[in-house]
Formats: structure tokens, sequence, C-alpha cells
């Protein structure tokens, strides 16, 4: 059974929407077997396939493609997570940097704190 990759990403819960995960195809963020696809490309068993969702790269082996959505605990029976745990770590890293905290009913910053929390942010 062959089944788009769009509609897979979709069925296997990665992606939330057809259309987010027919976008991100068309980004070039989803590669199958280390090459760029459509969203109409056919997937079958067997294949890997990585999805770059900044700032991390899962990837992924395809046991057997699906073409309905399916609940979270089904998942494992048709797909097969390989993504390192430097990459899994980056989501941790990444919950834990806020981009700032300020009082409630402290307003807006002024222009000199945006320039504080800009370089702050940068790291310089």
């Amino acid at each position: 059974m062959n089944v788009r990759i769009d509609k897979f990403l979709w069925a296997v819960r990665i992606f939330k929407t057809r259309s987010l995960a027919a976008s991100a195809c068309r980004m070039g963020r989803i590669l199958i077997n280390n090459t760029g696809v459509k969203p109409s490309r056919m997937i079958e068993g067997n294949e890997i396939i990585t999805v770059k969702k900044p700032p991390v790269t899962f990837i992924y082996k395809v046991k057997a493609p699906v073409e309905n959505r399916i609940s979270a605990k089904l998942v494992t029976n048709y797909l097969e997570d390989n993504t390192p745990e430097s990459e899994k770590s980056k989501i941790d890293i990444s919950r834990t940097i806020s981009a700032g905290f300020r009082r409630r009913g402290s307003g807006r910053p002024t222009k000199k704190e945006r320039r504080i929390i800009d370089r702050w942010q940068d790291g310089n």
C-alpha cells in the first residue's frame, strides 16, 4: 500500500494538518532517503524520513504506510523514531530559553531596554 508523504506525516501525527505537512515538503524540510520530495511522493515501508523542524532534525523509519489518522498510542506500529538524543536535547534547550521576563503592568520596553534585550539575546 502506497500513501502520499503529506498524508502519512499527518496520519502519524508529525504535523497537525495535512497542509502543514505539504508546505514543509515544498520548503524542502522533508527528505526521504536524503532526497527532497514533493507532497505527492508515494511512501513505502522501510524508507528513512528526515523531518526538519528548526532547531531539531527528526529521523524516522517507516514500518508500514498508513492513510488514515491514527491515535498517538498506535504510531509506534507504523513509525520508528531514530532521532539521536543530541537532537532531542535541542527541544529542551529551546523551551528553557525564554524571550525575556517583564513584570505584569510594567508596559512595553523603552528603546534603551529594547537594545539591552537585543544585545542579551544575540550574546554580545
